[in-house]
C-alpha cells in the first residue's frame, strides 16, 4: 500500500481556520491550518474529493516528491531519477514554476527550472509549455527541492457555470469562508443588499442544498497517470443534492447587476431557492419568513477613490437595518474600521484578509 500524499488546500490568508474547519466537516484529516492553507493527507481520489467539495479552497496542491540538490549538476541528475511516468503522462504539456530562497545553494530560478524541464522532456517525453494547463512547482529551500503538482487546473472560484460578473467582484471562495466566520451552515436565509452578480446568495442556496462546487467544471488532475475516468465519474455523480426550505435574497440598485444575478443562480441550478430585486437600500425590506444572516460586502475608498460619501451610505445601512432586520445578525466586509463604525452596529472585526490588492476584514454583530 502506498503511502499517503501530502495535500495541501490553499485560501486566503487569514482565512486558514475557517477552511480547516471546512474541510474537517468533509472528513479530510488531519485538517491543520498553516500559513496560506491548510494540510491534509489522503490517496488522488481524495484529491479529487477536495476539488469537488470544496468550497473554500482556492487551488489543490499535492506534493509528489523531494531530494536534495546542492548544485545545477546533482538537480540535473536527481530529477533525471525522479519517476515522473508514475505520476505524469508523456503525451500532456506541463508547465514548471520555481521557487528558491537564499538558504539553497540553488538560487538561480530560470536555471534551476530549465534543468527540471530538460529531465522531463528526456527522461518521459512530455512536452513543456508555459501555456501547459498542468502545472509542477519547484520549491527550493535549504537545499531541499520538493515538487508539488496543481490539481486544479483554473482557480477554484471558478465554479464553471457562472456567466457574468461585475466590478470589483468577491471570489466564491473568499466569500464561502466570510460565509463560514459569519455562522452560516446552511440552515438560515441569507440577504446581501448590495449582491452585484449574486455570489453570497448563490453560495449560500448551493450549501444548503448539498451541491459539490466543482460539479460542473473540469480539474487538471484529469491529466494525470493515476486518474480514473470511471471512479472520478462515480465519485461526481454520488454526491445527490438535498431538500430545503430555505430561500436567499440578493438586492442592488443597479438592475444590471440583478439581471446578471438571475442568469447566475439560473445556470447554477439554485433560482428556485433565491430571489433578486432591484432596490435601493432606503427601500430595503426584511423578508417573509425566518430571520437569518445580512451579508454585505459594500463599496470602500480603495475602489472608488473618494470615501467621503461612503460613511452616508454605511449609515443608511445600518439605520435600515437596526429598523427592519430584528432577530438577524449582520456581517459587512470593509477595509477600514470607521465605515464599519459609521453603521452604528455592534461589531466585532475579524482577521485581515487580501483582496482585490486590498486588505478587508469582516465585521459583524450577533443577532439584534
Amino acid at each position: 500500500m502506498s503511502a499517503p500524499l501530502d495535500i495541501f488546500l490553499i485560501c486566503p490568508p487569514g482565512l486558514e481556520k475557517a477552511l480547516a474547519a471546512e474541510a474537517a466537516g468533509h472528513g479530510f484529516a488531519p485538517a491543520r491550518a498553516v500559513a496560506g492553507g491548510v494540510e491534509v493527507t489522503g490517496d488522488w481520489p481524495e484529491v479529487w474529493r477536495a476539488n469537488l467539495m470544496l468550497r473554500g479552497a482556492v487551488r489543490v496542491l499535492v506534493r509528489i516528491g523531494s531530494f536534495r540538490a546542492f548544485h545545477l549538476a546533482q538537480l540535473d541528475k536527481r530529477a533525471r531519477k525522479f519517476p515522473w511516468s508514475d505520476i505524469l503522462r508523456p503525451d500532456v504539456p506541463i508547465r514548471v514554476e520555481v521557487t528558491t530562497n537564499k538558504r539553497s545553494k540553488i538560487y538561480h530560478a530560470g536555471a534551476a527550472a530549465q534543468r527540471i524541464e530538460t529531465a522531463i522532456k528526456e527522461t518521459l517525453g512530455a512536452p513543456v509549455s508555459p501555456e501547459a494547463a498542468l502545472t509542477l512547482k519547484a520549491r527550493f529551500d535549504d537545499n531541499l527541492v520538493t515538487f508539488s503538482l496543481d490539481s486544479s487546473g483554473e482557480s477554484l472560484h471558478k465554479r464553471g457555470f457562472k456567466e457574468a460578473v461585475n466590478k470589483a467582484p468577491m471570489r466564491e471562495t473568499l466569500a464561502v469562508l466570510f460565509l463560514r466566520e459569519a455562522g452560516y451552515s446552511g440552515t438560515e436565509p441569507v440577504l446581501d443588499p448590495m449582491c452585484g452578480s449574486g455570489t453570497f446568495p448563490i453560495e449560500a442556496a448551493e450549501i444548503a442544498m448539498g451541491l459539490a462546487p466543482g460539479r460542473a467544471r473540469s480539474f487538471a488532475f484529469e491529466s494525470l497517470a493515476s486518474y480514473d475516468a470511471e471512479a472520478w465519474n462515480t465519485m461526481r455523480s454520488s454526491v445527490k443534492p438535498r431538500t430545503t426550505d430555505q430561500h436567499f435574497y440578493g438586492s442592488d440598485r443597479d438592475q444590471g447587476a440583478i439581471a446578471m444575478s438571475a442568469r447566475n443562480a439560473e445556470a447554477a441550478g439554485v433560482s428556485a431557492h433565491t430571489t433578486f430585486t432591484c432596490t435601493s437600500i432606503s427601500d430595503l425590506k426584511r423578508p417573509d419568513g425566518p430571520a437569518g444572516l445580512v451579508i454585505v460586502n459594500p463599496p470602500y475608498g480603495g475602489r472608488i477613490g473618494n470615501k467621503k460619501p461612503l460613511f452616508a451610505l454605511h449609515a443608511s445601512l445600518g439605520t435600515k437595518l437596526k429598523s427592519e432586520f430584528k432577530g438577524w445578525r449582520v456581517a459587512i466586509i470593509t477595509t477600514e474600521a470607521s465605515l464599519a463604525k459609521a453603521t452604528g452596529l455592534n461589531l466585532t472585526a475579524g482577521p485581515y484578509v487580501p483582496h482585490g490588492g486590498l486588505k478587508v476584514r469582516l465585521y459583524q454583530s450577533g443577532q439584534f
